[in-house]
This record gives structure tokens, sequence and C-alpha cells, in this order.
């Protein structure tokens, strides 16, 4: 889950003013003057790696079209002209392509949770396939036949969500998420990805807003669904004793765990409820033998993935991918960067690593170290700050792992990649959120000597263009005899 009363980073000037720059939500096109916004039909050539259809003008200019599929022939209205391309929308689909089909969701067009429902599952996934192949040829690294698929069910996979609270002027509450290219809030009643858990939530969330006495001291609603059910945190900008007990109320007649994120700039978890005992389950390294699960305990604020059945299946992969199941792991020093609250570091340490957990969070390096206790698994848990290279470099020579394993945020894992080059490891397992970060530290690795040898594209959030990605890379150090030194 993302750190609940984060700021949202400033926003950077996009260049064009006035009503030329102003991006508007799909369907709502931009006017300029008294006249409409330019119109064309154009022929889509292909998808861009966030989904939109990709077209050209007359004059050659480039046209991003929301809303169109390869192939189709569309009539898009232009809602953004900047100096070397255009942005547009679809007014009308004049020759729909075969992948076309209607979005599940009733709020499809106006939400901008999700970005393309109007393309059919199967092709969803060969698009983000495709998209790795592409950002990782452009660093000259080819991947050898297609990207392995992890994937789950198209709807309900959820578990986790923010939804955001607005009073208007007119007093009337708004509980949803955002529009596309808006910080305008549409109202919605259920959400065909959320865990059902979750969706159940939503009808009687916004009714209960409308009772309290000062719904504008609510920012936004955090759910999150863990093995004991569904958990609603409240971003609550200033105490209100009155709308305390009508939140007490609420999770009470509801059956939900409930919590306050109190004050403006340095916010405070308060649980209003007895206080649960958060957990979820991964894979254990013996499955197929019919171990039970993992279990990790989490916290409001802590990272967790959002599709249960995918992170279950990258875990399963990253296990496969290294051995575990022939015992390749056993005795064997790794070094999990960006760990969290253990959702790798568990399952290599249930296969007989050695492992050295190193989280950022202090909070979370606690909890990791918790959970490998809990487990019985003898892991060590340890706090640093990953985005300096001379930490990882200081990790990497204390450690002297067989295997690093690297989870970072969007903002990838430069540091790190630059300290494994220079002192190179036999095997990396990297786990990316941003493909193009992800391409730029792959870069580097290959070019400081490793060679990608498994690749695999995780569906973690369907319906929409983002894209979560595993890499598998070897050195030659891996082709050397035990107890062989790098220099022979």
């Amino acid at each position: 889950m993302a750190m609940l009363g984060k700021r949202r980073p400033r926003r950077q000037a996009s260049g064009v003013s006035g009503l030329q720059g102003r991006q508007q939500p799909q369907g709502a096109p931009l006017l300029r003057g008294e006249g409409e916004p330019a119109s064309r039909e154009v022929t889509i050539e292909r998808l861009a790696h966030d989904g939109r259809g990709v077209a050209h003008d007359p004059d050659g200019k480039t046209l991003f079209v929301e809303g169109a599929l390869t192939g189709e022939r569309v009539e898009a209205a232009v809602h953004r002209t900047r100096k070397r391309f255009d942005e547009a929308h679809v007014r009308e689909v004049i020759a729909a392509a075969p992948e076309r089909v209607a979005p599940p969701c009733a709020h499809y067009a106006r939400c901008g949770g999700c970005d393309l429902q109007h393309l059919a599952l199967p092709a969803q996934r060969r698009h983000k396939q495709a998209v790795l192949r592409e950002l990782l040829a452009r660093q000259g690294i080819e991947v050898d036949g297609e990207p392995e698929l992890l994937a789950g069910p198209g709807e309900g996979y959820r578990r986790r969500a923010r939804l955001g609270v607005k009073v208007d002027a007119q007093g009337a509450i708004h509980l949803g998420f955002r529009a596309r290219h808006s910080h305008r809030l549409v109202t919605i009643d259920h959400c065909t990805i959320l865990a059902p858990a979750l969706d159940a939530l939503l009808g009687p969330l916004h009714h209960h807003l409308a009772s309290l006495e000062a719904p504008r001291q609510v920012g936004h609603l955090e759910l999150v669904e863990s093995d004991q059910g569904a958990v609603v945190v409240v971003r609550q900008l200033k105490a209100h004793e009155g709308d305390r007990g009508r939140w007490q109320a609420f999770a009470a007649a509801r059956g939900v765990p409930l919590a306050w994120l109190m004050g403006r700039e340095a916010p405070t978890l308060e649980w209003l409820t007895p206080a649960p005992a958060l957990s979820c389950r991964v894979p254990s390294a013996h499955q197929a033998s019919g171990a039970s699960d993992l279990t990790l305990g989490f916290a409001p604020g802590d990272f967790l993935q959002a599709n249960t059945e995918v992170n279950r299946a990258m875990v399963s992969t990253a296990l496969a991918w290294l051995g575990a199941g022939e015992g390749a792991l056993a005795g064997r020093e790794v070094l999990d960067l960006f760990a969290g609250v253990g959702n790798f570091s568990l399952p290599l340490a249930d296969a007989g690593a050695s492992v050295t957990a190193v989280e950022g969070n202090p909070a979370m390096v606690e909890r990791l170290a918790d959970n490998a206790a809990a487990n019985r698994l003898p892991l060590l848990a340890r706090q640093a700050d990953l985005a300096q290279q001379a930490t990882a470099a200081a990790l990497l020579g204390e450690a002297r792992p067989e295997v690093v394993v690297l989870d970072p945020p969007r903002e990838g894992a430069e540091s790190v990649a630059r300290a494994l080059c220079a002192a190179p490891v036999p095997r990396v397992l990297y786990v990316a959120c941003d493909p193009a970060t992800l391409a730029r530290d792959a870069a580097r690795l290959v070019h400081g000597g490793y060679r990608m040898t498994r690749s695999a594209v995780a569906d973690m959030f369907v319906h929409t263009s983002h894209l979560e990605s595993m890499l598998l890379f070897e050195h030659p150090l891996w082709q050397q005899p035990q107890g062989a030194s790098p220099d022979g």
C-alpha cells in the first residue's frame, strides 16, 4: 500500500499555456475560441506504450489517440496541441478492430482508474509483452522469444485502493477515483476491479460520508483487503469528536477494522476499533510438496502488491528461476534489496538460502524481522538507504551474495546497478514496476557484463497500461567452478 497521507509531487509545467494547454478528459473536447476542436479521420498504426493509438496527419505530424486500437479507422478530436505531436480522443469509431470490446465498467468513459478496458484481455497482455520487448530492444537487449506471462483474473483482483473524497460547492459528497487527466473526482458506486469485499463498501461509505458533520475534514479513504477481511483507513485532516463516534458506529455495523490517519503535516495512525493483526500470504518454497503458505504481517502504509494472484505467481516464478525446487538455493547467500515486509525474502529463506534483507523504511524492517520470526525462518533484516551507491557497494562487500534480488520503486535501482557492475555477482533477479527505469538499469547491467536469461510480464494491474515485469541476469561468474575466485 502506498504511504498514506503522502503529499502529491508538484506537477511540472507543460510549457503550453492558456486553453491550448489544458488537457481534457476523454469525451470532453477542448474548445478553441468559438469553434469546435480540430477533428480528423485517421487510421491507427499501432499502440504506444501507454495504450494510446498512434496515427499521423497528412503533414506527417504524430497524433496520439486515446481509446483507439491498432488498425482502426476513427474520427479523432484533438484536445491538446504540442509542437511535435497532438493528443486526441476518439469521437467516432468508423471501422473497429477485432480486439475492441465493450468495457465491463459503467464508469469507464469518465474514470481514470483503467485505460484499456476497450481492448480484449488477451490483446492487452500481448501489448504489454510487446512493450517490454521494445523497451529492452531500444537498449540493445534482445528477448529470446516472448516474455513469460504471469496473469490472474480480469475482475475483482485489486486488494488495495485509495478513493478521493470531495465536498462540492453545493454540499454534495463525491467518493471515487479521479477522471482522466484531471483532479476532478468521478463518483463511483461499483468498481469491477476491486476485490468484492472492498467493492461492497463503496455504497455504504458514500452514504456514511453524507451523514458526517464535518465531511470536508476527510481527505481520502484507503481500502485494503487482508486475510482477515476488509480494512478502512480514513485520512482525517482534523479531529472531530462527533464524527469519531459516527465512524466507530459505521465500523461496528459493517464489522470492519477502521483507523484515522490524523493530521495534515505529520499524520499519525489511530485505530478507532481494536487494532487488527493484518496479514497476507505468499507461497512457500515447498508448495509443490503441499507445504502451507508463509504469512506476512503488515500495517497500513506498508507496501503491498495490489494483485494477490499475480504476486503469488511472481514469487513462484522467482523461486523457479533460481532453482529453489532443485535445492539450488540451499546454503547460498542471497541479498534481497528493497525487501519490504518480506514478499521475496521469506520464500527465499524458506528455500534454504542465507538471506540478508534490506529495506529503507525502519518500521517495515521491524515487521520484516517479525515476519521471519513468526514463520521460524532465519533471516537478517537491515535498514539502509539504497539510493546511495556507496551503501549498495558496502552491502555487496559484506554479504558477498550469489544472488541479488531487486524490487525497487518506480525510480528504479540505478545506484545498485552501478554497484553490481563494479562488484559482479553470479545472478540478479530484477522485479520492476516501471519499464523505463528497468530498461535503463538493465542496459547498465548488460554493459557491465551480465546477460539477460529470463523475462516475464506480470499483469498486476489488469485493464491498465501499467507494466510490471521480471528479468533474470547472469554474469560469467556463474560459470566458474564452485570456490573459484573472479580472478581465476
